[in-house]
């Protein structure tokens, strides 16, 4: 056998507070007299309590407005697609820096005459636009957004 085998029981029992002065934890319980910490439930106290004086974060000012996390997407009016031929999706729209990026939404809106045929291939376009490229003789497909190639670390 092996000092670590060894199983130890405990030898005392829980003690008992609160249950006189002959007990040892008597009276007071071990908690002192009077006082928050004195009451019972004194633990429950929600985060950021301070003793009920007014809490840190209702002391400081709140800061105004909401900031959204969803990247909006970039606007292109259909007039600007009259230059344009065949297929276009986000890496043409780029290429003819009518977007910043062929990684970013791209909703087509209506705006001027459309005359040239193409087949659109963006993240969203608006009813009228549609039927503005279904009118010059092109269709629409809704796509996923293209996913930034990851930089490899060198």
């Amino acid at each position: 056998m092996k000092y670590n085998d060894l199983t130890v029981e405990r030898n005392t029992r829980p003690s008992r507070k609160g249950r006189g002065i002959a007990a040892g934890q008597g009276k007071t319980a071990g908690r002192g007299t009077k006082g928050q910490k004195a009451r019972t439930g004194h633990y429950k106290m929600p985060a950021g309590f301070m003793g009920g004086q007014r809490a840190i974060m209702q002391a400081v000012p709140k800061l105004k407005g909401f900031k959204s996390f969803h990247k909006k997407a970039e606007v292109v009016y259909t007039d600007r697609l009259n230059d344009l031929k065949g297929r276009v999706d986000n890496i043409t729209l780029a290429d003819k820096s009518l977007i910043s990026s062929p990684y970013v939404k791209v909703k087509i809106i209506t705006r001027g005459e459309l005359t040239a045929k193409i087949d659109l291939e963006t993240q969203f376009a608006s009813k009228t636009a549609v039927e503005a490229i279904k009118k010059a003789g092109g269709s629409f497909k809704k796509v996923g957004i293209l996913k930034e190639p990851k930089k490899q670390a060198e």
